[in-house]
């Protein structure tokens, strides 16, 4: 998984794939003369979390290929990050329509990817820490960006069922979304045969 780096890593990245490329072999001493020690080890501990260079032995690394790592920028990460979060949350709106539809409808692309979570009201600060600290934009209640982003929906009480690992809102909930709408009349017809016509 590639994430976003701050401009120092991203220039120590272009000097280092610059003189390197893909292919050959580099240490933490290729930046000896330019920062002292703890910057090195920071910038080469932000570029392995990164993904942005991979480790061969104790003193040797190589860069990743630009074209992986921007391509791996825009990839979907939020429903295998949100399995490990700690605090409940339910995937609502178009997201739960996604989701109990088997992605027979699809929001997303690659150029804009939102996920709409209801949390908890009480939460929210956990929610805006979770996803800022795995480098995905969050928003609370609307906004916007390029690629993946979250936006919270903070609720007093959570409902939620289980569905493929993940927590989802109702499946009635979903439906009557999809239902409300003629664009997601195709998911709304899938879940109806899918679920019976009783869960609509």
């Amino acid at each position: 998984m590639f994430t976003e780096i701050p401009q120092y890593g991203l220039r120590a990245y272009a000097l280092l794939f610059s003189r390197h490329g893909a292919r050959e072999e580099f240490g933490q001493s290729d930046l000896e003369w330019i920062v002292g020690e703890s910057m090195r080890k920071k910038i080469f501990a932000l570029l392995l979390k990164s993904g942005w260079i991979t480790k061969r032995s104790r003193n040797a690394y190589l860069c990743v290929k630009p074209d992986e790592i921007f391509k791996g920028l825009l990839e979907f990460k939020v429903p295998e990050i949100i399995k490990g979060a700690e605090r409940p949350y339910a995937f609502t709106g178009l997201s739960a329509v996604e989701i109990w539809s088997d992605y027979s409808y699809v929001q997303r692309g690659i150029e804009k990817s939102p996920y709409f979570v209801k949390v908890l009201d009480k939460d929210l600060a956990y929610w805006k820490d979770f996803f800022n600290s795995r480098n995905i934009p969050v928003y609370v209640n609307d906004g916007s960006t390029i690629g993946e982003y979250a936006i919270l929906v903070p609720v007093e009480k959570l409902h939620y069922a289980e569905r493929n690992g993940l927590k989802v809102e109702d499946l009635k909930e979903a439906m009557g979304i999809a239902k409300s709408n003629e664009i997601h009349s195709y998911a709304y017809n899938y879940m109806k045969d899918k679920y019976g016509p009783a869960a609509a």
